[in-house]
């Protein structure tokens, strides 16, 4: 049994919970605080619970219950009220809650009644809808048992990205589905083979930084990759939208220490921009896409128009030359972000790609506004041309950009 209980009071959860184990032994119960991770995703249908318990311990609960209970193939909603008969749980029953419970009940045999009755219908609810949801569980040309088409995120030249539910996982997930090889002339053997060195370095590391990866495979000769979904965007979106410094500080400490960890392992990301770092209903970020060869991390792909796909404005000078890199060069990359973030720019703009590369290498490290001058040092020692003047460690330059974000504090407030 599966279920997840929406409700802040810390108190009342832990008692539902051991109520719930202690009925349930061998049940899962979730926990969302919803003032923390805030409201359930407006495409989540919780077809993976068995039910979902809705607490009253805010005003906007009982708007909570309403919307969820309007959702067509919502998992069943148990509203818990202050009193059986209070006025919340008669608007809760006005519309068409599965079951309301008093807290009084939760000790008692309503509870019970509530989850096993529960339980039957959305068992049944989910045997109808795997024999006859297959098109909502086909992904372009792949059919995947177990996840819910819910729409296409973005489109590339090698893969799809879906957004999905996932029974499994009891959450929203991002579907990365490779195009099969007649549509791109590419070996199947290497779209899962990246998918599943992208899958070995997360599932090695283990980072609360980094992007958490559900499951791959392979169906209908297409390679797909299941990890993390992130409603709240990326770094690229808070920056367009005026991210604060400090706010901004904070996030690249997190980076650096996620870079920290994967150079550890032995890992270079190669591909550190504003787009692949991300973030989560909690507001802390992630990084994603650990699937890019060195190879491919170098390859500009140029359109008829002469349109440039993978930016060559993060790239160190060595990366953006074919030369040899090491973790030196992710860290010259986060020097880039930390100055587009400070600046509202980018370090080195021109008209073309290669000119950009040129400038990384030729071009003095710019300056920061006289007001950011305290940090210059940090600037240019992340964004120094050759490797041996950076920082040797993604862990020093951690260490920095905390004594930065101290700095950049104290700036703000005077």
């Amino acid at each position: 049994m599966r279920l997840l209980l929406i409700e802040e009071d810390s108190a009342l959860c832990a008692h539902m919970r051991q109520r719930l184990t202690s009925l349930w032994p061998s049940s899962q119960v979730v926990v969302r605080n919803p003032v923390v991770e805030g409201t359930l995703a407006p495409e989540f249908l919780a077809q993976a619970f068995d039910a979902v318990l809705v607490g009253n311990g805010r005003p906007e609960a009982l708007d909570w219950a309403r919307e969820l209970v309007g959702r067509g193939g919502f998992a069943p909603v148990v509203f818990v009220s202050e009193r059986t008969g209070d006025e919340a749980a008669r608007a809760a029953r006005s519309f068409g809650v599965h079951a309301v419970l008093g807290r009084e009940q939760i000790d008692g045999d309503g509870l019970v009644h509530a989850i096993v009755t529960a339980e039957h219908r959305q068992s049944y609810a989910r045997a109808v809808w795997r024999e006859a949801g297959r098109q909502q569980q086909r992904f372009g040309g792949a059919f995947i048992r177990g996840y819910r088409n819910v729409r296409r995120l973005a489109a590339g030249p090698v893969s799809d990205l879906y957004l999905a539910e996932s029974e499994h996982a009891g959450a929203l997930v991002a579907l990365k589905v490779a195009r099969d090889r007649q549509e791109e002339d590419m070996e199947l053997d290497d779209s899962f083979r990246r998918f599943l060195q992208e899958y070995e370095i997360v599932k090695r590391i283990q980072h609360p930084n980094i992007v958490r990866l559900y499951d791959l495979g392979v169906s209908d000769e297409h390679a797909w990759l299941v990890m993390e979904y992130f409603r709240a965007g990326d770094l690229r979106r808070r920056m367009r939208t005026g991210m604060e410094p400090v706010a901004g500080m904070r996030t690249l400490v997190a980076v650096a220490r996620a870079l920290e960890a994967i150079h550890a392992s032995g890992v270079l990301h190669r591909d550190l921009k504003p787009g692949n770092i991300m973030f989560r209903d909690d507001g802390s970020p992630a990084l994603i896409d650990f699937g890019m060869s060195k190879d491919e991390a170098l390859e500009l792909d140029v359109t008829d128009t002469g349109l440039i796909f993978g930016t060559p404005h993060y790239m160190s000078p060595e990366q953006g030359h074919g030369e040899p890199i090491d973790a030196r060069s992710d860290l010259y990359s986060l020097g880039v972000i930390l100055y587009e973030l400070l600046t509202r720019q980018k370090p080195y703009r021109a008209e073309n790609p290669m000119a950009i590369i040129y400038k990384h290498r030729k071009e003095p490290v710019p300056r920061l506004p006289q007001n950011l001058s305290p940090l210059q040092p940090l600037m240019e020692r992340l964004l120094a041309k050759r490797p041996e003047d950076r920082f040797p460690t993604a862990r020093q330059a951690a260490e920095a950009l905390e004594d930065a974000l101290l700095t950049l504090s104290v700036l703000a407030r005077s």
